[in-house]
C-alpha cells in the first residue's frame, strides 16, 4: 500500500461508495414501516464496507488494516442478504438484485485480494 496516499485510492473503495449511494436511492422507496428495519439494516451493511476500509487504514498496521478488510468483506455478504431478503419480499426487481448482487460479488473478490496482499 506504499503508493496509496489514501484509502479513497483503492478501486474497491470507489466501488463500494458508489455501490452505498446507489443502495441509498434503492431503499428510498420502501415501504414506510421497513424504515427503522429492513432499510436500517441494508444501509447499514452498505457504509459498513467503505467505513471499515476507512478505520483499517487509520489504524497503525497492515495486521489491522487486513482485520478491518475482512470485517468490510463480511458486511459486503450480510448486504447481499439483505437484498435478495428485499427482492423476496418484493421490495426490488429481480433486475435490481442481481445487478447489485454482481457488484457485491465484484467488492468481495476485491477485497479477498486486498486482504492476501496485505498478508505479503
Amino acid at each position: 500500500m506504499s503508493e496509496i496516499k489514501s484509502v479513497e485510492d483503492l478501486e474497491v473503495f470507489k466501488k463500494s461508495h458508489a455501490l452505498t449511494l446507489k443502495i441509498y436511492r434503492i431503499t428510498a422507496g420502501f415501504p414506510g414501516a421497513e424504515k427503522y428495519a429492513l432499510v436500517d439494516q441494508i444501509r447499514r451493511a452498505a457504509s459498513s464496507i467503505g467505513a471499515n476500509l476507512f478505520e483499517g487504514s487509520y489504524r497503525t498496521g497492515t495486521k489491522e488494516f487486513g482485520y478491518f478488510t475482512g470485517v468490510a468483506r463480511g458486511s459486503a455478504g450480510e448486504l447481499k442478504y439483505f437484498m435478495m431478503l428485499a427482492k423476496d419480499l418484493g421490495y426490488i426487481t429481480t433486475e435490481i438484485y442481481q445487478e447489485t448482487a454482481n457488484e457485491l460479488d465484484e467488492i468481495s473478490r476485491m477485497l479477498y485480494g486486498l486482504i492476501k496482499s496485505l498478508k505479503k
